[in-house]
């Protein structure tokens, strides 16, 4: 599995909206998030582990 890349869209209670590079919207539980992420935070994901970049 290749890494992918988000962006922070929004933040909402305990989930958070992601965008990858290809415009595809994910939501995702914030407790799998790294805790200082903010809107506009940018992630890699890989082998389903979330790290700021």
């Amino acid at each position: 599995m290749e890494p992918v890349v988000y962006t922070v869209k929004q933040l909402d209670g305990d989930y958070a909206l992601l965008l990858d590079e290809q415009g595809n919207e994910n939501l995702v539980a914030r407790a799998l998030l790294p805790i200082e992420i903010e809107e506009g935070s940018r992630l890699i994901c890989e082998m389903f582990s979330y790290r700021l970049l």
